[in-house]
């Protein structure tokens, strides 16, 4: 790794307060099965969910789920930037797992749809990978770690941090009706300094954190 001179620093931080300021926010993706019912969602103050449909639906009648392949998006709106395809087919692969690992904690997985039974589709819209050597520099910095803290006590993203963006559907699997659907955008806390460390691990951080809001939404 190549020392980074103190003349740099200034040009290092303004790159790393332009990243954290300019990434992009999820949209209505035209190619996907819910957009014509997702609406602005004025109830997150996050700006992590900007995009809800949501039923009247009781959740507790479910207790089995099937959880789709998840899908890469390859529609012209989406929000991968450099994003390689190999750091898709690793995310998505990642999002497979780790949202099926975390649904069975609530739920029992079939093949079959039987009545009580969920069907999830993730499609995976957008990514941001972690800028190698300037992401753990502007966490390590004392300027950076100011800038990340100012970030992390708003609910923000890290600077030069890696993200999601995804869409999640939710059917009644017998029936296939549309019970839910959001799309979301998901990071790491900005202070979480491990996660700046490799291309793909905020990726990964904010996929573990999706995961988790989902369950809390099923119970």
């Amino acid at each position: 790794m190549k020392i980074i001179s103190r003349a740099s620093i200034p040009l290092v931080l303004a790159c790393s307060t332009l990243a954290g300021c300019a990434t992009a926010d999820p949209i209505v993706y035209a190619g996907l099965a819910s957009a014509s019912h997702l609406q602005p969602n004025p109830g997150d103050r996050s700006g992590r969910v900007p995009y809800r449909y949501r039923s009247d639906v009781d959740w507790k009648q479910y207790d089995t789920i099937i959880v789709d392949p998840v899908s890469v998006y390859r529609g012209q709106d989406n929000q991968f930037g450099e994003a390689s395809e190999q750091d898709k087919s690793a995310l998505a692969s990642y999002m497979q797992s780790q949202f099926t690992q975390k649904l069975r904690t609530r739920f029992s997985t079939v093949g079959t749809p039987v009545p009580g039974t969920l069907r999830v589709h993730l499609t995976l819209t957008g990514a941001r990978t972690t800028t190698p050597v300037l992401g753990p520099f502007s966490h390590l910095d004392v300027g950076g770690g100011i800038y990340n803290a100012v970030q992390a006590a708003r609910d923000k993203e890290g600077s030069m941090t890696g993200s999601v963006i995804y869409a999640v559907e939710i059917y009644d699997a017998p029936s296939n009706r549309l019970l839910s659907a959001y799309v979301t955008k998901q990071y790491p806390n900005a202070m979480n300094i491990g996660a700046s460390f490799g291309a793909l691990q905020a990726s990964k951080v904010a996929i573990d954190k999706g995961a988790d809001a989902l369950l809390v939404q099923l119970r």
